[in-house]
C-alpha cells in the first residue's frame, strides 16, 4: 500500500495525528527567478504533474491569477484514467494538475518558479515526498509553443543555478489528453484540511508559498 493510501484508510485516526505533530516540514527550495518569461494574453491552460496532485491542486489553487485547478491523470488513455489504475502503477499516467491562469497576473514563468519552490524537487526520479512510483513523477506538460519553450529554458537555468546538489531529471512531455481524477479528489485539501497526508506535507507548502511569494498568494482556496 503507498504512503498515501495508508493515510486515506486511517484518515484523522491517532496514527495519522501522531504523524503530523512529529513530522518535519516539507523541503522547499530557492528556485531561481526564470530569466526567459512567457509572453501570453488571455486566458490560459498549462499541466503540471510534481507529485501526489492534492498538493499541486492545492498551492495553485491559492495562487492569485489561476482561476482553475483540477486534479486528474496525464499521460495514457481513458481505459487507465482511474486511481486505482494510476496508483497501483498499472499506466503511464502520472498524477497531474490542469491549471488554467490569467498572465496578467500570474505568468507561465512564475507558475514555474512556484512549482520547484514550494512543490516539487526537480531532482527526483519518479518520486517526491513519501511517495513513488512513476506515477508521482515531475513533469512539464506545455500545451502551447510559448510554454515550451519557456519550460524548456527553465530547465537549463535550474541546472545551471547551482540551487540544487543533484543533477535536474525533470522532463517536458507531449501533451496528450488529460482527465480529470474523481470527484473526491477535486479540492481534496480544502475539504479536507485536517486529514493527515495534508497536514503533514501539503499544509507546509501552501504556508511556504504565503512565505516565498507574498504577492502571488491568495488566502482564499480557488475552487473548481
Amino acid at each position: 500500500m503507498h504512503f498515501k493510501e495508508i493515510f486515506v484508510s486511517i484518515a484523522l485516526g491517532a496514527s495519522a495525528l501522531a504523524l503530523t505533530s512529529t513530522g518535519a516540514s516539507a523541503e522547499t527550495f530557492d528556485a531561481p527567478t526564470p530569466t526567459r518569461q512567457a509572453n501570453e494574453r488571455g486566458l490560459q491552460t498549462a499541466i503540471f504533474a510534481g507529485g501526489c496532485f492534492w498538493g499541486v491542486e492545492a498551492v495553485f489553487s491559492h495562487t492569485r491569477g489561476v482561476t482553475s485547478a483540477v486534479s486528474g491523470y496525464h499521460g495514457d488513455t481513458a481505459d487507465n484514467a482511474s486511481y486505482d489504475r494510476v496508483s497501483g502503477g498499472y499506466t503511464r499516467h502520472a498524477e497531474a494538475v490542469r491549471v488554467v491562469y490569467d498572465p496578467s497576473v500570474v505568468r507561465y514563468d512564475q507558475l514555474l518558479e512556484i512549482l520547484f519552490s514550494v512543490v516539487a524537487d526537480p531532482t527526483l526520479r519518479n518520486r517526491q515526498g513519501p511517495d513513488r512510483g512513476a506515477h508521482y513523477r515531475a513533469a512539464l506538460i506545455p500545451v502551447t509553443a510559448e510554454q515550451r519553450a519557456v519550460a524548456q529554458s527553465y530547465i537549463r537555468q535550474m541546472g545551471r543555478s547551482g540551487v540544487w546538489d543533484d543533477p535536474i531529471v525533470v522532463r517536458v512531455e507531449d501533451h496528450r489528453r488529460f482527465y480529470e481524477a474523481e470527484e473526491y479528489h477535486q479540492d481534496f485539501a480544502q475539504r479536507n484540511p485536517n486529514h493527515g497526508y495534508i497536514r503533514r506535507w501539503d499544509a507546509p507548502k501552501i504556508r511556504a508559498l504565503r512565505a516565498n511569494f507574498p504577492q502571488l498568494y491568495r488566502a482564499r482556496f480557488r475552487t473548481g
